[in-house]
């Protein structure tokens, strides 16, 4: 059973940094397309970072881009996101999932192919 836990959220002013970690237990994690996605308040989940198997591909949502890096190491079987230059629009709670049948090939990023979620954490930011 694939298990994923977040953590490192919190609650940070305007322009401050935080880092979001999200362990993966059980099945295979080098074979897994992960991504963070964040539900504002009354809004439907959105993608805001991607990253492929092997860590050589990226995607980011536009309004993150250049402010957020999601990484990935194998070896500790851990995904993550940091962010930079935070805004009070990005207060949402964050989730970590997994695309577990991912084809080495390909890179998917919207939350229908993510098969396996963590339980999120939220992060608030203050004007």
């Amino acid at each position: 059973q694939v298990q994923l836990r977040e953590s490192g959220g919190g609650s940070v002013q305007a322009g401050g940094s935080l880092r979001l970690s999200c362990a993966v237990s059980g099945g295979q994690f080098s074979r897994y397309g992960m991504a963070w996605f964040r539900e504002k308040s009354g809004k439907e989940r959105e993608l805001v970072a991607a990253i492929s198997r092997s860590g050589g591909r990226t995607k980011y949502t536009d309004s993150v881009q250049g402010r957020f890096t999601i990484s990935r190491d194998n070896s500790k079987k851990t995904t993550y996101l940091q962010m930079n230059n935070l805004e009070p629009e990005d207060t949402a709670v964050y989730y970590c999932g997994a695309d577990t049948r991912v084809i080495l090939s390909d890179f998917r990023f919207t939350a229908q192919y993510y098969d396996y979620w963590g339980q999120g954490t939220q992060v608030t930011v203050s004007s």
